[in-house]
Order: structure tokens, then C-alpha cells, then sequence
């Protein structure tokens, strides 16, 4: 078993950190915001006073934080304090240039290192059942293994420094699309008279069919549990939603891809989020599309 470092116990990095404590290895582990570090103590976590504590004695560091400046400077502190040939593993979603500097920075300290963000929301951090999205070297992708292994049930390799973090902003820039047409879908069914289980029994097994559907499906009661049956309490925040398709518009803007539709959802979960209440799970867009007139 392994002595690891985790960095930011938030709503993701807390269970993920708790799963590595149930399969037996010794976590330290750090977050900004006090109120967290009780929750990890409850979950057998050994809390540091600094982020720099939590890696000094560790052969694996794993950082998931808000966005890449904060990485960075997370970087600043817990870089000179890890011996060369430890490995790094950052899940944080942040934007494919912070994570290339991030491989830049550890690779002049001697550490191995990994982008790694991850899908699958809080839900599946608490179940173990993440999917990794990996940037990096094939030597420490092997060494990151054994531990994804226990927070997750996928890793999917695809590239070298920075990847992951390209990977991860294409699929959700794809998801945000295809929940807002799931949404428009329904909801004109709904005024066409139709009842949603008839058309999610023809969606879902037709040309329609997609993981907005048939998994993440946004009408109350049809289709499997998901936050439509809880009020749209966030898996996946809307604001999270904004903020990766974000990150993919600004990856399009630097590397001069259109990305119409892209551009497009990212405007409309602004406009939804500027509307509701509420942070509500990104798939809760429909409530404000049922209610939206034809321009």
C-alpha cells in the first residue's frame, strides 16, 4: 500500500480520497477551506496543516483542484518538497495549456506526472466508478494504475502531457450539446401532445439514442435515476457545465477551430444559469427550455 497525498477534499476529491483509505493505503490530505477537514477526518483521512504536508512524505500526489491557476500555485508549494521519481496525478479539469506547464514543471523536478481528469460526477467518485481521461508518459501511466484503479473503472490513455484535459473538453462540449437537444426534444413533444415515456421508449432505442438519454435522461421518472427524479440537485452543476464548455471554447479559439454548436450551448447554459435560482444539475437546462418561446 502507498503513502498518498490528496489536495483538494471538495465534493469530488473527498470520496475519491475516502476510497483510497478503504482499500488501504495511508492518505494525507489538504484543502483551503477548514469546514472540509473535519469530513476528511470522519472518513479516516490524516489532514495536514498545508498542501506542501501533504506531499513532503508521499510516493503518489493527487491534486484535484478548481482551475489551473490554483494548480499552479498548489505547483509552487509542493513541487520542491517531492523526491524526484514520485508521481503527480492531477484530475483537476483545467485548460490544456496549464496542464502542459504543469508536465513542464515536474519534469524539471524529476517528477513523474499525469493529466487525469475525470467523468462520471460525485456520484460516481462515491461508487469508485470514474472514468480517467490520462495525458502522459506510458511509464507513469503504469504507475498510476493501481491507484485509479480503486477511485474509478475506466482509463483511457490518450496522448502524451495534456490530452486528458483535451479529451475531457471535447466529450463535455458534446454532452452539453446533446442535453440541450434531449431537452428541445421533449419539450416539443410535450406541446405535440406526446407522453415522455412513448418518446423516450422511441428515443432511446432509435436514431436519437444517446447517454443523454438513455442514462441521463432529464424528464422526471423515465429512464433510469437521475437528478430529474431529485429536483435537479447537481451530480454535475450547471456551473461545471459552463465551465469546461468554456475551456473548450477558449482550446477552439486557440487553435482557430469553429465550433458552432459548441459556442452556442455555452450560451445558453449562461442564459439558464442567469435565469434560475438555484446551481442546478446541467441537465435541468430542459426546465428553462420548456418555458422558452420561439424567437
Amino acid at each position: 500500500m502507498a503513502v498518498i497525498g490528496f489536495i483538494g477534499l471538495g465534493n469530488m476529491g473527498l470520496p475519491m480520497a475516502a476510497n483510497l483509505v478503504k482499500a488501504g493505503h495511508e492518505v494525507l490530505g489538504f484543502d483551503a477551506v477548514p469546514d472540509v477537514l473535519q469530513h476528511a477526518k470522519d472518513a479516516k483521512i490524516i489532514t495536514c496543516a498545508a498542501a506542501k504536508d501533504a506531499a513532503d512524505e508521499a510516493e503518489i500526489v493527487v491534486t484535484m483542484l478548481p482551475n489551473g491557476e490554483i494548480v499552479n500555485a498548489v505547483l509552487d508549494e509542493i513541487l520542491p518538497v517531492m523526491d524526484p521519481g514520485t508521481l503527480l496525478i492531477d484530475c483537476s479539469t483545467i485548460d490544456v495549456q496549464s496542464a502542459k506547464t504543469l508536465h513542464a514543471r515536474a519534469a524539471e523536478a524529476g517528477i513523474m506526472s499525469i493529466d487525469c481528469p475525470v467523468s462520471g460526477g460525485i456520484a460516481g467518485a462515491a461508487a469508485g466508478t470514474l472514468t480517467f481521461m490520462i495525458g502522459g508518459s506510458e511509464e507513469a501511466c503504469k504507475k498510476a494504475e493501481p491507484v485509479l484503479d480503486v477511485m474509478g473503472a475506466r482509463q483511457v490513455r490518450c496522448g502524451d502531457g495534456g490530452a486528458g484535459q483535451a479529451a475531457k473538453i471535447c466529450n463535455n462540449m458534446l454532452l452539453a450539446t446533446t442535453m440541450i437537444g434531449v431537452g428541445e426534444a421533449f419539450s416539443l413533444g410535450k406541446k405535440l401532445g406526446l407522453e415522455a415515456e412513448a418518446l423516450y421508449d422511441v428515443m432511446s432505442t432509435s436514431s436519437g439514442s444517446c447517454w443523454s438519454i438513455n442514462t441521463y435522461c432529464p424528464v422526471p421518472g423515465v429512464g433510469p435515476q437521475s437528478p430529474a427524479d431529485n429536483d435537479f440537485k447537481p451530480g454535475f452543476a450547471t456551473s461545471l457545465m459552463i465551465k469546461d464548455t468554456t475551456l473548450a471554447q477558449t482550446a477552439a479559439a486557440e487553435c482557430g477551430q469553429a465550433t458552432p454548436m459548441g459556442y452556442n450551448a455555452l450560451e445558453l447554459y449562461k442564459q439558464f444559469l442567469a435565469d434560475e435560482p438555484a446551481d442546478l444539475d446541467f441537465s435541468g437546462i430542459i426546465t428553462w427550455l420548456e418555458n422558452a418561446e420561439r424567437g
